[in-house]
């Protein structure tokens, strides 16, 4: 399809729909707050365009589940995640159909209740996305198993090779410092001992006579 099979497809798919309920729900919190309508009708026009992009997210996802090779413990967490998922295109597809029948009558409480829910839904939609990232970043997914050990292999090549350098550079620069040591070392002899050559170095004065050791 396009170069892209299912997992590619979803993770291309599930972003948008994300940002548009988030900045609906930002633009309906603002209209309530504000009170100016014309806020309200970017935020109601964002939902509808998010749930519908949610419904094609929730679709590429279920079929990329079967397309994607992992765990037992990637299974646990994708499974979490498909249940929000469901649970929050739930909600706003129930809140986006809602709006569509009643948005020109709707009143105060009853705008409250629909603007709590879609503050409910933003929270699990919140929760949907963090598993998804578990799933990427803690378990690899979507990786196909042959990539994912070439990339290891590359890595540990890479860490070889980075260990090597710093070897290296260990050496050339412990190298200084033996040569410094092992020219310092015939000073050091030829230098005399102030405490135990002393007596033997010494001269006497004119007349002085000579004495026994």
């Amino acid at each position: 399809m396009l170069g892209y099979d299912w997992p590619r497809l979803h993770a291309a798919l599930n972003d948008l729909p994300a940002a548009l309920l988030l900045v609906a729900v930002l633009f309906d919190l603002a209209a309530a707050a504000s009170r100016r309508p014309v806020l309200r009708v970017v935020g109601f026009a964002t939902m509808l365009a998010g749930a519908v992009g949610g419904v094609l997210a929730v679709v590429s996802g279920l079929q990329a589940e079967e397309h994607i090779a992992h765990g037992g413990a990637a299974h646990r967490v994708m499974e979490s995640h498909e249940q929000l998922a469901l649970i929050t295109l739930g909600i706003f597809a129930v809140l986006a159909l809602w709006r569509v029948a009643r948005e020109k009558r709707m009143r105060g409480t009853e705008r409250g209740i629909t603007l709590a829910l879609s503050v409910g839904g933003l929270g699990v939609l919140i929760a949907t996305a963090v598993l998804g990232g578990r799933l990427v970043f803690d378990h690899a997914a979507g990786i196909p198993s042959d990539v994912l050990q070439q990339e290891m292999h590359e890595r540990a090549a890479e860490d070889h090779q980075h260990g090597e350098a710093g070897e290296e550079a260990g050496h050339d620069h412990a190298a200084p410092a033996a040569m410094t040591d092992s020219a310092a070392a015939p000073a050091a002899a030829a230098t005399p001992d102030s405490a135990g050559s002393g007596s033997r170095t010494h001269t006497h004065a004119p007349g002085t006579l000579p004495h026994q050791d």
